[in-house]
């Protein structure tokens, strides 16, 4: 019942939510062409440790608020925003 998604965080302005975006393709009834689809999870973050750019794996839970029915459950990768971001700043 608890289905594992892999998504990228897109926001992470809330404190311990994370808005994650999960891609996926789809095949066209007609057309037969791939289209690009996503789905939007508030996923609850309990430390913070997640940042935008992070790659996350996130599982459902119970609902903890009004939109939120996930949980991060670990980071597969971490994001290329905070690489840029020390590397302006150091310059």
């Amino acid at each position: 019942m608890a289905t594992d998604f892999v998504g990228v965080v897109t926001s992470d302005k809330m404190n311990k939510t994370r808005r994650v975006e999960i891609q996926r393709l789809v095949k066209h009834p007609r057309y037969n062409k791939y289209i690009k689809r996503r789905t939007i999870c508030y996923a609850h973050d309990e430390d913070n440790k997640t940042k935008t750019g992070d790659t996350v794996s996130i599982k459902q839970c119970r609902p903890r608020s009004k939109l939120k029915r996930w949980m991060i459950q670990e980071i597969v990768k971490a994001g290329q925003v905070e690489a840029v971001a020390k590397k302006e700043g150091g310059a």
